[in-house]
């Protein structure tokens, strides 16, 4: 029974075998039968389906795998990506997030139509005029040459339809005038007279660390992961001379009085020291640490945005507290207490005194950007206050491309121990800078507006900065040059916040080709790819010309400045040239291009004044509709509002504010006058006018530049007066011992006050004394006796 078995057992697996061996048309019917998925053989070829269910990859037929590489596959980690390659990437930041923001927090306020606006329904109106006044000549010529013969009328209607063609296609000039306009600038080199070298002595600073390590770079300097991989993601690649100076140096907490170039990385040069820092930080409680100060809002939003960008991959938070802005907004954001405060001194003082949470006792870091121009008359009472409410036990950091090195105008920042860090010289242009000046003769200075008008519509089309001395002329200019047919944005103290940052962003976009500013865009601003900036007269001082040509040849990149220089402005070209590295070019406009545009300008007046009329209507409609909104809310709401707001205090008095800003504005009647009867007299002769010449427009301009510079030089020459500064008074050396002057007995008991030298003196003098001092000194008994007393007992 047994063996009945086992061949039965034996039969069943040949069986077994043989069915499987019999193909896999059977072997598959009845696995599909069971619901079972059978297994894949050694030597099979695999269908491997597509990731996507999309129908246009599943008609493209499916991949076949063998074996090892679907092994392979299987083994691969899911999270490894298959295109990632070993090297840093350029970084793909955007950093327009941080314009959005500060966008939203500006109230949505839009004038009834631009200034751009007012401009095209100006220049189609005087189009349309002109067209008008072409078809009237048209017309007359028709008439006069009625009798003509039917060839020569049809020829006529063959002009008059090439004419309005060249009409649409906005040719504004003839073949003649193409000609002139086509003419090429002459281009010469200014001779250079050698400078006398000066000993430079950084006398007063405790170490001057302006040398650095050239092989240096952002893995060397023991910064933090998040901050490499921020610096990756933005980009940059080497650090720059001012970064590999500053960086150690504002690491190891030290105060640093820092100078370089314009567009050498300046702002990331002090903030990765301070984020390093905050890095490690405790956390317990949220302190505001770090206050970076800045002179222009611009500026402040700026550098706001590159602080952010640094600190994408950290847990630092950042503020900006700058005018312009919404300030409760602001009020709220600093009540949480944010790791670094970006801050305009005045907003900054508004806070202080007007919202109780905060406070500046705990600043540990302070930074003056642009540090020069933090610390002139303009900013002076301000930035008393401010370093009079910060912690006296901080580090302070201060940069600029114009930096100034004597230790008596530092003194108000109370620096300890500075170290001076002098990459560049104080008039150090940027290096691939190409300097030009057009000179002015003594006689043309009204041609200023007729030479910056054929410079934009002949040679420097785009990505041009055009920098005037007054708000006044920037408006002029814009309303000119959009006349003319370019596309121009102006930047000056005028405008709203919602309107400089939107001509600064129009910029940055390429909507506009040139950008019309007064010196509030002269500092800090980094705006890519400008090429060129035309100066309309020169600036105050050279530091102010450095700062203004500094917009352009930015971060190694080349550019090139076209100044204009009259006869009373050929002192500063001078020193311009001097300090010079690269050749300075004097550029030549034809004389008969100048005259074009001038002629050009003097009948563009009429529309000028349309422009201004139109500006003038709607400035007028918003102030009645703005006095009707408040009366309609009067009458809402009752004479008393319900919850009516504090008004916010400020450290100075109205009159104080009233005074100070009297004393230092420029005004109109002090222009190189001096004395009542002139002023006077040129208020009326202004008054007669009523408007200026090109002439006189271009003098105000320059006078004004001028008196600026005439009461800087009056302010250095003036004698400094003593500050009281809250620092530490330096460790003086162990005096030498001076050898002791023997004093006489009577100054020894005079001075002598001990308890010892009291008593005797009540006991008076000793046997010993009075023998000493020739005084009777007889003894008896212990006790003394005159020799008068001793006798008559005797």
């Amino acid at each position: 029974a047994r063996s009945q078995r086992r061949e039965g057992r034996g039969s069943v697996r040949v069986g077994r075998r043989a069915a499987l061996l019999s193909g896999s048309g059977c072997r598959g019917t009845m696995l599909s039968e069971l619901g079972f998925i059978r297994t894949i053989g050694e030597d099979e070829d695999v269908q491997v389906e597509p990731e996507t269910d999309s129908e246009d990859e599943e008609e493209e037929g499916p991949i076949v795998l063998g074996r090892k590489q679907k092994a392979l596959q299987k083994n691969r980690s899911a999270d490894f990506n298959p295109d990632f390659v070993f090297t840093e990437k350029e970084g793909m930041y955007d950093g327009s997030w941080a314009m959005a923001d500060v966008l939203s927090q500006l109230k949505k306020k839009r004038a009834a139509t631009t200034l751009d606006e007012k401009i095209e329904k100006v220049r189609k109106k005087r189009k349309t005029e002109d067209k008008e006044a072409k078809s009237g000549k048209s017309e007359k010529e028709k008439e006069a040459k009625e009798g003509s013969e039917p060839e020569e009328e049809e020829d006529l209607e063959r002009k008059d339809v090439e004419a309005s063609e060249d009409e649409e296609s906005e040719t504004d000039y003839s073949s003649a005038d193409e000609n002139i306009l086509t003419k090429a600038d002459t281009l010469k080199i200014k001779e250079r007279k050698k400078k006398k070298k000066k000993g430079q002595e950084a006398g007063g600073f405790f170490e001057d660390a302006s040398q650095y390590d050239e092989n240096l770079s952002f893995q060397d300097m023991n910064l933090s992961r998040p901050l490499l991989k921020a610096i990756t993601a933005m980009g940059f690649k080497q650090p720059t001379p001012i970064q590999k100076a500053c960086i150690p140096v504002g690491l190891l907490g030290k105060d640093i009085c820092a100078c370089a170039a314009t567009g050498t990385g300046k702002t990331a040069a002090f903030a990765l020291p301070v984020l390093e820092r905050l890095i490690y930080k405790p956390r317990q409680a949220p302190v505001t640490r770090v206050l970076v100060l800045v002179p222009t809002r611009e500026l402040g939003i700026q550098v706001h945005s590159v602080t952010k960008q640094l600190a994408q991959f950290c847990s630092i938070t950042t503020c900006l507290a700058v005018g312009g802005l919404d300030v409760k907004s602001q009020e709220a954001a600093l009540r949480a207490a944010p790791d670094i405060l970006i801050a305009t001194p005045g907003r900054l003082i508004d806070h202080l005194h007007n919202c109780p949470s905060f406070h500046l006792s705990s600043i540990e870091v302070l930074i003056l950007d642009e540090a020069d121009r933090m610390l002139d008359e303009y900013f002076e009472e301000q930035m008393k206050e401010i370093i009079r409410m910060c912690s006296h036990h901080r580090q302070t950091m201060l940069f600029s491309a114009t930096m100034t090195d004597e230790v008596k105008d530092l003194a108000s920042v109370s620096l300890k121990n500075p170290v001076r860090i002098f990459v560049n010289s104080n008039t150090d242009v940027a290096p691939f800078l190409r300097q030009e000046f057009i000179r002015i003769r003594p006689n043309r200075e009204g041609d200023r507006e007729a030479i910056v008008a054929a410079l934009l519509m002949r040679t420097f089309t785009d990505h041009v900065m055009l920098f005037t001395q007054t708000k006044k002329q920037a408006h002029r200019m814009h309303i000119l040059l959009g006349l003319m047919g370019l596309q121009v944005g102006e930047l000056h103290g005028n405008l709203s916040q919602t309107q400089r940052l939107e001509a600064l962003r129009r910029f940055k976009d390429e909507q506009i080709d040139i950008l019309v500013a007064t010196d509030v865009a002269a500092r800090g601003l980094d705006i890519e790819g400008v090429k060129t900036v035309i100066n309309f007269t020169m600036p105050n001082t050279i530091k102010h010309y450095v700062h203004r040509v500094g917009r352009t040849a930015r971060a190694g990149r080349a550019g090139r400045s076209v100044s204009l220089v009259g006869e009373e402005e050929r002192k500063m070209l001078k020193e311009i040239v001097k300090a010079a590295k690269a050749p300075v070019k004097a550029r030549i406009l034809p004389q008969d291009v100048i005259l074009k545009f001038r002629d050009k300008i003097e009948k563009m007046e009429k529309d000028v004044y349309a422009v201004l009329q139109l500006e003038a209507e709607e400035k007028e409609m918003q102030k009645s509709e703005a006095q009707i909104n408040t009366a309609q809310r009067l009458l809402e709401k009752g004479k008393e509002a319900p919850n009516p707001e504090p008004e916010r205090s400020w450290f100075q008095t109205k009159e104080e504010r009233k005074k100070e800003k009297i004393a230092k504005a420029l005004q109109e009647f002090d222009l190189a006058l001096r004395g009542k009867k002139k002023r006077k007299k040129f208020m009326k002769e202004a008054k007669k006018k009523g408007e200026m010449t090109a002439e006189e427009r271009s003098q105000f301009e320059i006078l004004k530049a001028q008196m600026f510079a005439e009461r800087l030089a009056k302010r250095n020459r003036r004698a400094k007066r003593a500050r009281a500064m809250p620092e530490e008074e330096p460790v003086r050396a162990p005096a030498k011992k001076q050898k002791q002057v023997k004093k006489s007995v009577f100054d020894e008991e005079l001075t002598n006050t001990s308890k010892k030298a009291l008593k005797q003196y009540r006991a008076g003098p000793s046997f010993e004394e009075r023998k000493k001092l020739g005084l009777p000194h007889q003894r008896r008994g212990g006790n003394f006796k005159s020799k008068s007393r001793y006798k008559r007992r005797k």
